[in-house]
């Protein structure tokens, strides 16, 4: 039985919660602030951290940046403004997906099982190394270099990156992205995969005006374009 953490400093939230996670088969522990998330994470590792980013005390950017020194569990934010979305996926904070408020709790559990099924090896199947001019994706390392440096991508970057870079010049729209990558029928606004796209090409060095690796197909969606070596 996989275990979700649950942190928010309001009580009612994490009981409708907890009553709908453990509904589908979770195990369900609670944290009221940050330092007792980060304490309980330290204890008995969860599969999935449900993390509210303004709490009390420490917030839950600076949970999740302490966190990421020392686990790789799976993270969701929520947020209290669908806006907020596109600040917190250019910060690159690391985070896994991304619920905002107000959310339905059937959305919720939705995003947690998405995320634990889409798991950090998406990609896993495609073992051999993808050879474009000035970039390398190992999806068996989960590893991306441009111009023989390293990227660091989150995990979803890059599950987004071999899902475009898999299949080269076929354009892919949002809805079958959000399929393949978050892997459940989405929710919210599909703007969330141009968010990630908009942080992806800046993480690559792309210009969306003058691509040489990610295009937008105006009214369709978005289509690799680099070339292979």
């Amino acid at each position: 039985m996989q275990r979700v953490l649950v942190v928010d400093d309001e009580p009612h939230i994490r009981t409708v919660l907890r009553g709908y996670l453990e509904a589908d088969g979770f195990r369900v522990t609670e944290a009221a602030d940050g330092e007792a998330a980060l304490a309980a994470v330290r204890g008995d590792p969860p599969d999935l951290v449900l993390l509210d980013v303004m709490l009390p005390g420490i917030d839950g950017l600076e949970v999740l940046r302490q966190l990421r020194g020392f686990s790789d569990t799976y993270v969701v934010l929520v947020t209290a403004k669908a806006e907020e979305v596109d600040k917190l996926v250019g910060l690159g904070v690391g985070a896994d997906d991304y619920v905002t408020k107000p959310f339905s709790p059937r959305e919720v559990t939705a995003r947690v099982k998405a995320v634990l099924r889409r798991g950090r090896g998406a990609h896993a199947g495609q073992d051999a190394p993808l050879h474009f001019d000035g970039l390398t994706i190992d999806p068996a390392g989960r590893e991306v270099t441009a111009e023989g440096k390293p990227v660091a991508l989150s995990s979803l970057e890059f599950d987004l990156l071999a899902a475009l870079a898999g299949s080269p010049g076929r354009v892919f729209s949002r809805a079958q992205l959000l399929e393949r990558v978050w892997g459940y029928d989405f929710y919210g606004d599909e703007r969330v995969v141009d968010v990630h796209i908009r942080s992806l090409r800046a993480r690559l060095g792309d210009d969306a005006s003058d691509p040489h690796l990610i295009a937008t197909i105006r009214g369709a969606g978005y289509k690799f374009v680099g070339r292979p070596r």
